[in-house]
């Protein structure tokens, strides 16, 4: 057998390497900030992580992501409640306070110049060491990365999304309603769903009710014209879902809509409802037209999916939950 004589590279040579690496992708992100680096870089090149940090090989972090909208921060607030359960579910140490963490997301925005996209933001318990628990001392690193966001195509809100009801299983409670860095289960059932040539997946818990889609949440209106969110004590806390279920009070007091309820659904009453939609923070709102190839309601998007999407959109730009970024 012979051994490869393998190139020892100097501090030159791979940073070299890590830009033609990202030259070579479609990269698009403006600003990255790491409590590691004590700073902004805006070179894709420089946006790394050390390999032993705990959130890379053990899957120890958590995330959150926000929407920029018109420059300025949608809903931020709500975002960091999440983030700060999510730390606590996780037993992660917050390195700053929650103002210091608004501070910084604010001031990465500024410095990417960016008016509208994402935000999303890491905790990780740090590097150290490869075992299965947090290397001692390790200092929690905080990141922060700005970038144009999560798109989806145009047929998605026009003709309406197909899923299916994924063979994975559904988190326990614990990890569903932790935003945490491992996403396993969500990858492998949008993996399944795309092999089997529709949109995304649904998880069904051991009881039989509705839970969660890969990343975003799911809602129905049901045949008498009530919206109904599964309950959020296993599933994510969708941030997005919190406030349209908010916003569609108006549909109710205009008669678009006979109530608003949070609670448990089970796949029969699901698969009979009249519109079935999908959920997110990128996505906002988009109607589900077929499940497991069955026809939602006339298999058509409906008109509620249509008026929580205008509701969203104009609340993302003229509503009260905004933080204006103060860019140079």
């Amino acid at each position: 057998m012979s051994v490869p004589t393998l190139p020892r590279l100097d501090a030159a040579h791979v940073l070299s390497a890590l830009s033609s690496l990202r030259q070579s992708q479609p990269v698009k992100y403006a600003a990255f900030y790491s409590s590691q680096l004590g700073g902004v870089v805006t070179d894709p090149a420089l946006m790394v992580l050390p390999f032993d940090d705990h959130m890379v090989h053990r899957g120890h972090g958590i995330f959150d992501t926000a929407g920029l909208v018109d420059g300025r921060i949608y809903d931020l607030e709500a975002h960091l409640d999440r983030f700060e359960r999510s730390a606590a579910h996780s037993r992660l140490t917050l390195p700053l306070s929650r103002e210091a963490m608004r501070d910084i997301i604010v001031g990465t925005v500024a410095a990417s110049g960016t008016r509208n996209g994402a935000i999303r933001y890491w905790l990780s318990s740090g590097p150290g060491s490869l075992e299965l628990s947090p290397a001692p001392g390790a200092a929690p690193g905080f990141f922060v990365m700005v970038f144009p966001g999560l798109s989806y195509p145009e047929r998605w809100y026009t003709d309406g999304l197909r899923v299916m009801t994924t063979t994975y299983p559904i988190k326990p409670a614990l990890y569903a309603v932790t935003k945490s860095t491992n996403y396993l289960p969500n990858v492998l059932m949008q993996m399944e769903a795309k092999a089997a040539g529709v949109d995304n997946g649904v998880f069904i818990d051991a009881q039989g009710h509705v839970g969660e889609s890969s990343n975003m949440n799911v809602a129905f209106v049901t045949t008498d014209g009530v919206l109904r969110h599964p309950k959020f004590d296993h599933i994510l806390q969708g941030c997005t879902s919190l406030r349209m279920l908010e916003l569609a009070r108006q549909l109710v007091a205009d008669g678009r809509l006979a109530g608003v309820e949070v609670c448990d659904i089970p796949v029969a009453q699901a698969r009979a409802a009249r519109e079935m939609l999908l959920i997110g923070s990128s996505v906002k709102v988009a109607p589900i037209v077929a499940w497991d190839g069955q026809p939602i309601g006339d298999g058509r998007p409906g008109p509620v999916a249509g008026a929580l999407l205008a509701l969203l959109e104009a609340d993302m730009r003229t509503g009260d939950r905004h933080i204006d970024v103060p860019f140079a």
